[in-house]
């Protein structure tokens, strides 16, 4: 028989009974289907498999290991590294997009290609919620298992902290269910190891009351950033878990709290969440209230709603990088701030700074992400439409993270930053927790069918 009829009859193994959407190049919505949120990223994947199921899920991982198609699986795109993308065979999972709430228990159960829209919209009515991405469209699957970090972590937790039970189909096509009592060590592993074990087609999260949000984003113009940056740093040093955000240099939006002058213009910015009543909230951040800023936009919102607030538009070229800090003196906002004068604007990019602190830095060592440590995160957030701008994206990313290393903890958090080599991957976890996850992975998934990740390679 020949390969080409051996491919053929691997190909009919895969539709029979498959109820899922499959396409090939040529098929209706292969194009619309095979893109991702990172423009950089352009791969025409030879299969992509949307299954509806878990038992779909193993049918489609049998077939991509008897065709030796390399395995990429896909919750949200939003991998900036393209780990949701290959030329071999996408497992693209956004058809398990279900949220089902018990708000007794205060849980959800997400499918494994759900994305932050699904959550917030079926925990919002409960006045329930739980940390997610800053963006309505991230996925929850990649996020969560990457650790996930968000407007409330500094109340909540990471996503991850709030990880009851998994759900994944490993290399070999089984279902396991992974707790903090049935398959102890891959469920350690799941917060913050990424999708390097298996298929994860649901995740149980717990969710926290959450009666009422408050959101302020305050403006000043780009000369008043030093003066701003230092008053945030101290005002976050003193504020109570309750409080997130942060402060971002960026392109001034076309809004009505955005001054006329300013649009269109790189602005310094501070953005305020606070998980209270906005007369509470006001109080909180009077210190930033009384700066003389020039725009303002204070508001009791819901919180699916401040996550849709700053959604990256899709279709640009990304390119994204983090460095964490141990200190943040007047020096290190001096290189911070100056930094930002080399961003590419007008464009969507952002020249971010997080307060973490609260509950991210409890229990830091319970899971493999020491950069939980680190009071601040610098985050270059790079996006732009012409290629003939990529080296000079690049080259602020890069320029950024260098000015900050003298107060760098040399961690880092893994879905902030694209491919950046193995050295970057072992700063993700630490020595000690990699090695410990490389046994798990050589566990689940000792041929290392998981791959296009961050990838831990399996312990021999």
């Amino acid at each position: 028989m020949s390969s080409r009829m051996l491919h053929q009859a691997a190909l009919d193994q895969l539709r029979s009974g498959f109820t899922g959407t499959l396409l090939a190049p040529g098929d209706p919505s292969y194009e619309e289907t095979r893109h991702v949120f990172n423009a950089m990223i352009d791969r025409s994947p030879a299969m992509i498999a949307l299954p509806g199921n878990e038992a779909e899920v193993a049918k489609a991982i049998a077939y991509g290991r008897r065709e030796d198609l390399e395995i990429a699986v896909r919750g949200g795109g939003h991998s900036v590294a393209g780990n949701s993308a290959s030329d071999g065979l996408v497992i693209d999972l956004r058809h398990m997009n279900t949220a089902a709430v018990d708000p007794e228990a205060r849980t959800v159960r997400v499918g494994g290609g759900a994305t932050m829209a699904d959550l917030d919209g079926a925990t919002q009515p409960y006045g329930l919620a739980t940390t997610g991405g800053r963006v309505s469209s991230t996925g929850v699957g990649g996020f969560v298992l990457g650790g996930g970090s968000g407007w409330l972590e500094r109340a909540f937790g990471l996503a991850c902290d709030n990880l009851l039970a998994a759900e994944m189909v490993t290399a070999d096509g089984d279902l396991v269910r992974a707790t903090g009592h049935t398959h102890g060590e891959l469920f350690w592993a799941l917060h913050g190891g990424g999708g390097n074990f298996g298929v994860v087609t649901s995740l149980t999260l717990r969710l926290h009351p959450l009666p009422a949000l408050t959101a302020a984003l305050l403006l000043w113009p780009p000369q008043a950033g030093p003066e701003v940056t230092r008053a945030y740093r101290d005002f976050m040093a003193a504020a109570p878990d309750q409080v997130g955000g942060g402060l971002i240099y960026l392109t001034a939006p076309d809004e009505p709290f955005v001054p006329t002058e300013l649009v269109g213009k790189l602005v310094c910015m501070v953005l305020i969440t606070y998980t209270g009543p906005e007369a509470q909230a006001r109080e909180v951040m009077a210190p930033m209230l009384g700066l003389g800023h020039a725009g303002e936009m204070i508001a009791q919102l819901p919180y699916a709603q401040l996550q849709s607030m700053l959604d990256d538009p899709p279709g640009y070229r990304n390119y994204w990088s983090a460095e964490h800090l141990d200190a943040f003196p007047d020096e290190a906002v001096d290189e911070f701030c100056a930094r930002a004068a080399d961003m590419i604007v007008p464009s969507p990019s952002q020249h971010v700074l997080f307060p973490e602190g609260g509950a991210v830095a409890r229990d830091a060592d319970l899971y493999p992400l020491p950069w939980r440590h680190a009071p601040w995160t610098v985050h270059p957030f790079g996006l732009w439409d012409d290629p003939a701008d990529d080296a000079r994206g690049k080259q602020w990313a890069r320029a950024l993270r260098s000015d900050l290393k003298p107060w760098a903890s040399g961690s880092v958090y893994l879905n902030f930053i694209g491919q950046e080599g193995a050295d970057r991957v072992v700063a993700g976890f630490g020595q000690d927790n990699y090695r410990r996850l490389a046994e798990v992975k050589a566990h689940y998934d000792p041929g290392n069918v998981f791959h296009h990740n961050h990838n831990i390679r399996p312990a021999t």
